[in-house]
């Protein structure tokens, strides 16, 4: 299984989104139809961009809680300062998809920022 999880400033449209979901799985050769979730942090619940590209996509958006997002904050690759002081995690994008994939989840590389979107990509199952 293979989880975009998302992280933005707010008001991005669906097409930025959309735009960083393309660029991170370009950058690790595979293609949408790879993809089975979006995760974002439950703090971004509300924005309509993050929930209008996973309708585009036609995959469920799961919104994870913060505690599941402070379980993954070692396994982070990245860390923003921004995103310490907001959500007292080292990355949104990072530690969703790594919450929303399952325990035994790996990143697929750093999150890739693109504009007001950052994108992580995890996969369950042992690394390659």
């Amino acid at each position: 299984m293979i989880v975009a999880g998302v992280g933005s400033k707010r008001g991005v449209s669906a097409d930025d989104v959309l735009a960083a979901i393309d660029a991170a799985l370009e950058r690790v050769a595979l293609t949408r139809a790879a993809l089975k979730v979006i995760a974002t942090p439950a703090v971004k619940g509300g924005e309509a961009g993050i929930a209008e590209a996973a309708a585009t996509l036609g995959l469920p958006l799961v919104l994870v809680p913060q505690g599941q997002l402070e379980a993954m904050a070692e396994r982070a690759q990245t860390h923003s300062e921004r995103v310490v002081a907001l959500l007292r995690i080292p990355s949104a994008a990072e530690t969703a998809a790594l919450a929303a994939c399952g325990l035994d989840a790996h990143l697929l590389g750093p999150r890739l920022a693109l504009g007001n979107v950052t994108c992580a990509l995890a996969k369950s199952g042992p690394a390659d």
